[in-house]
């Protein structure tokens, strides 16, 4: 047995709408050009109001700006180097702030499990190196003995927390008395290149910002949480071209396809199959879905993954409520709010939209007990699935 007791969500203090940031990025188009209408349309058709990032040169920002220079009025081109140390500045904190974050929640869901019972810690990154790591930083910030375990899962992309889930859970169901941290931190904005008018450049840099979330799961049933029962991994075949990080001199490169959310539709049935969901005409069955949590990378993803899944407005009875089309909700309403508050910011996005289910806006979903299928994406094309179910009652 496995369960998450605690899950919170932490931010970087510059909060940007979306649409300054098209204006910001945008002066380096020629206007009229092919490359700005084709801004204008993916930043207008997003579904993203406000994304935020430890950078505030977003906004015009002084002479000193790392990457924009607000006295000459210019982009600059920081290195692969001060892209990275910014990241070695600002990450620890936030990591520190969502585990905190993560034991206050556990604390008010009447949870005995704290932070001073931790035995191992797992951190989660994409976007910055350390060495010693995040996980020895972050035990140290917590005041956890020298001897707590600890990992790191680097460069998985956005599907990471749903591995970092599944570890924690094999080590609390191996041994019970353990209590595991998991903590994830993306710093997705430290990449950007201004200059960058690729169309997958300018998808990216549309939808990507920076946020951190934590879960700490035990052994012992929570006041209020997620029973974790079951995971699955899923890869699109010849996909690997079409989402994909490497280390460029200018900060990572992002390859982000236009093809992804037609690949991820085109995935589903085998992905269900393999997670044991069985889909037809009447629904999912198999394991009994009430809820999905889908990783909000894009609208278009979760657009054409809903219509993967069956879960686009039907055209009579809504699958998943049974409302009719008037009364029809949508069944990934919380994977929305969470790209339409803070877009996609890779690994802690999903533990974001599992927040909102459990004490959120999403909490009123579903049965208290709801089952809730996750799935997340990323480089491979890789497709992570966790079937959690709620447990407990309140917050």
């Amino acid at each position: 047995m496995a369960f998450i007791h605690g899950l919170a969500h932490v931010l970087p203090e510059h909060e940007y709408a979306q649409e300054d940031i098209r204006t910001m990025l945008g002066r380096g188009l020629e206007p009229g050009s092919r490359e700005a209408r084709f801004m204008e349309r993916i930043y207008r058709q997003s579904d993203i109001d406000t994304r935020y990032s430890v950078i505030p040169d977003y906004r015009q920002h002084g002479p000193d700006g790392v990457f924009f220079d607000g006295y000459d009025g210019r982009w600059q081109k920081p290195t692969t180097g001060q892209r990275n140390a910014i990241y070695a500045r600002q990450a620890p904190a936030l990591f520190e702030r969502a585990a905190r974050g993560a034991a206050q929640a556990a604390r008010r869901a009447g949870s005995d499990v704290e932070l001073a019972n931790v035995t191992h810690v797992i951190t989660v990154s994409c976007t910055g190196f350390m060495a010693p790591g995040p996980d020895f930083e972050l035990v140290k910030r917590l005041g956890l003995p020298p001897s707590t375990a600890r990992m790191h899962f680097g460069f998985m992309g956005c599907y990471a927390a749903i591995p970092a889930l599944r570890t924690a859970a094999t080590i609390v169901t191996a041994h019970p008395e353990a209590v595991v941290l998991v903590a994830c931190v993306e710093l997705c904005t430290l990449h950007l290149q201004a200059d960058n008018t690729e169309i997958d450049a300018l998808v990216s840099a549309s939808v990507f910002a920076d946020g951190g979330a934590a879960a700490l799961v035990a052994a012992a049933p929570p006041g209020h949480g997620y029973h974790l029962d079951s995971f699955h991994s899923h890869v699109a075949p010849g996909s690997e071209a079409d989402m994909a990080w490497t280390i460029g001199d200018n900060g990572f490169d992002m390859v982000l396809s236009t093809y992804v959310p037609d690949i991820l539709e085109a995935n589903v049935p085998d992905l269900l199959a393999g997670a044991g969901i069985e889909q037809g005409a009447a629904g999912a069955t198999g394991k009994d879905v009430d809820i999905w949590a889908v990783h909000p990378g894009g609208r278009a993803i979760l657009d054409k993954v809903a219509r993967g899944l069956e879960l686009d407005r039907p055209s009579g009875e809504s699958r998943l409520s049974g409302n009719r089309d008037d009364g029809w909700t949508d069944p990934l309403a919380a994977s929305r709010r969470v790209l339409r508050s803070y877009g996609n910011m890779s690994s802690p996005t999903i533990l974001f939209v599992l927040e909102d289910l459990l004490t959120g806006e999403g909490a009123a979903v579903g049965p208290p007990d709801a089952a809730v299928c996750a799935l997340a994406f990323g480089p491979g094309l890789t497709v992570e699935t966790a079937m959690l179910r709620r447990v407990g009652g309140g917050t």
